[in-house]
């Protein structure tokens, strides 16, 4: 039963990671596929954990995934108001 566990999350990692390297148009599709993965592998290692009983890992993995999540979110604000958009094209346009 374990092995079946273990086959949904690595679907579930590799769909993320194919949504990643594929929508690549929008920036808020990326950092949702990214999103996606970070939630997936929080799920996996959940399971793998829950048998030892050391779950104080999980806190500095969601910690570092809010993180992700927060910096990635402060891009995007900061591209739309540069430049009103969120499409990849426009990254060639940033320059400081």
């Amino acid at each position: 039963m374990m092995l079946f566990y273990d086959f949904i999350f690595i679907f579930l990692i590799l769909s993320g990671l194919w949504s990643f390297v594929f929508k690549r148009k929008h920036l808020l599709s990326t950092l949702l596929s990214l999103e996606f993965i970070v939630l997936s592998l929080f799920f996996y290692i959940f399971f793998v954990l829950l048998s030892y009983f050391e779950l104080y890992f999980l806190m500095y993995f969601l910690t570092l995934g809010v993180c992700e999540g927060v910096l990635g979110l402060g891009i995007l604000v900061s591209m739309i108001r540069s430049h009103g958009n969120d499409y990849f094209s426009s990254f060639n346009m940033l320059q400081c």
